[in-house]
């Protein structure tokens, strides 16, 4: 594809801005050739759907402020309830349950946390209305049964079914209006940050597979500069040539982010340039943090060892985990009282269905590479790997049983991994393990793949919860790079995270084999 060419402009003369120089304005500051080119001058921020950096990950802004929003949404709701069950009277409602505020904040985290499960911050959240309503219900019932259980726990933060029913009650259209305009919001052109990408090779290719509204919500991609005659780009985006300073390219297309993909750094990248956009207030990202922060994986394809040297990330102190283990061990005893019932009834199926055990034991790699055992609800006939030879599962495999694609769609067939928690072999959160034979044909394959041991296996995790089950290379490749991102990534808060959505993740039965 041949490169767009703008109109030539002499480098050697005053840059002017997108209208050009008229009277009474000041001149524009002059190219220096050798030095840093065009001086881009610092500008005021203007309103663009930006990232906060928080826990470790990538929060929208426009995200941030839609959970505060209804966490306001649900305590107001609270005292309007209070309001209406007792006509007005606020004292007489203060009286019968107690002093509100505690009682609304409890009720506004534990309806957060229900529509947190149902996946309704994600960034890449795209149900239509009818999916949106019917998952803001659900999160609002599941909310309503976490409050339940506070108040067994905890009976002086009571409310009052009354009170409850109608804050539910309103809770629903209000939590969907807000999100008629956050997502209205998103939807803004004016809204999006307007990227410049410094390449048109194969790497700034890649960026050309996040086609997916969802996956360009927040930004909107201007322009690929090529870069010493670079252009795999074909009919995907627009291609200028890189004839001026990339200042004077910024400024005449109101750049807001600058991402360098360009497919050989050595003695080829405009550090200068790039340094001018940078103090002139322009976000300059190399590709891979520009993936990870808008697609929650760090793409391998853009992945060098320096970036993984000198990034962010990868924290894993005593404290932090000595309070993982503990978060561990209370929740797989927690779990285990609680999920007793449930496993006594699949081993009994699992008996009844199919001749052979009720769990099923498989060597699997553990952190730093230790091989464990690994406990399951055997949910495949006792002979599928008769041969001898490791296979992945698949969809519709033949080898499942009955009983065994029920427990694997509930994802009850993992419940008996809580043992292999208690004992330390696992966490509750964390990449899946994988067989050593898949391991050491994958490690062979796929670039990092033993990083993802750095962390111990989980029972859910980041890339289960995003991907689901692995079936071949293509796969593994792909749920790696989630791994990568959750083990540069990781702080209890999104283990906390995780946790909710898996929940969305059993209720619609997404990703199961």
């Amino acid at each position: 594809m041949e490169p767009v060419r703008e109109p030539e402009v002499d480098a050697s003369a005053p840059v002017q801005d997108a209208e050009g120089a008229g009277a009474g304005r000041s001149p524009s500051p002059v190219y220096l050739p050798g030095r840093a080119g065009a001086v881009l001058e610092a500008r005021p921020a203007r309103l663009r759907v930006r990232y906060l950096r928080l826990f470790g990950g990538h929060v929208s802004l426009l995200t941030t402020l839609l959970v505060f929003s209804e966490l306001a949404l649900f305590v107001g709701g609270a005292y309007g309830a209070a309001w209406l069950r007792f006509d007005g009277d606020m004292a007489a409602a203060q009286a019968w349950a107690g002093p509100l505020g505690p009682r609304a904040a409890v009720i506004a985290l534990a309806l957060a946390a229900g529509m947190a499960a149902m996946g309704l911050y994600q960034r890449d959240f795209r149900e239509d209305w009818l999916g949106t309503g019917l998952r803001a219900a659900v999160g609002l019932g599941l909310g309503a049964l976490l409050l339940t259980l506070v108040y067994y726990a905890l009976p002086d933060l009571e409310i009052g079914r009354g009170i409850l029913a109608l804050t539910l009650a309103l809770a629903l259209p209000g939590s969907l209006g807000l999100r008629a305009l956050h997502f209205g919001l998103l939807g803004e052109r004016g809204l999006r940050r307007r990227v410049l990408v410094l390449g048109a090779g194969t790497q700034a290719a890649t960026l050309l597979r996040l086609r997916r509204r969802a996956d360009r919500r927040g930004f909107e991609i201007v322009a690929f500069v090529s870069v010493r005659g670079e252009d795999a780009i074909g009919e995907g985006g627009r291609v200028i040539p890189h004839d001026r300073p990339l200042a004077r390219i910024v400024r005449r297309h109101e750049i807001d982010e600058v991402v360098v993909a360009v497919d050989e750094r050595r003695g080829g990248l405009p550090i200068h340039e790039l340094l001018d956009c940078r103090l002139g207030g322009v976000q300059v990202v190399d590709l891979a943090t520009f993936f990870e922060r808008e697609t929650g994986r760090i793409k391998l394809e853009s992945l060098s060892p320096s970036w993984l040297v000198f990034e962010e990330g990868f924290h894993h102190g005593w404290l932090r985990d000595r309070a993982k283990r503990i978060f561990d061990v209370a929740v797989s005893l927690a779990l285990l009282v609680l999920a007793s019932p449930l496993m006594l009834l699949a081993a009994l199926a699992v008996r009844l269905d199919s001749p052979g055990p009720v769990l099923f034991r498989q060597v699997r790699v553990g952190q730093h590479g230790r091989p464990f055992e690994l406990l399951k609800f055997r949910s495949m006939r006792a002979d599928a790997e008769a041969d001898g030879r490791p296979r992945w599962a698949t969809r519709g495999d033949p080898r499942i049983t009955r009983v065994g694609r029920f427990l694997r769609k509930a994802r009850i067939d993992e419940l008996p991994q809580l043992v292999n928690v208690l004992r330390g072999e696992m966490s509750f959160v964390g990449p899946r393990p994988e067989r050593p034979e898949f391991v050491r044909e994958l490690a062979a394959q796929i670039p990092y793949y033993n990083e993802r041991h750095r962390v111990k296996p989980g029972i859910t995790g980041w890339a289960q919860i995003c991907y689901g089950y692995t079936a071949n290379e293509r796969d593994a490749r792909e749920k790696l790079e989630y791994d990568l991102y959750y083990v540069k990534n990781y702080s209890p808060l999104f283990d906390l995270y995780i946790l909710l959505r898996t929940v969305e993740v059993v209720l619609w039965g997404r990703g199961a084999h």
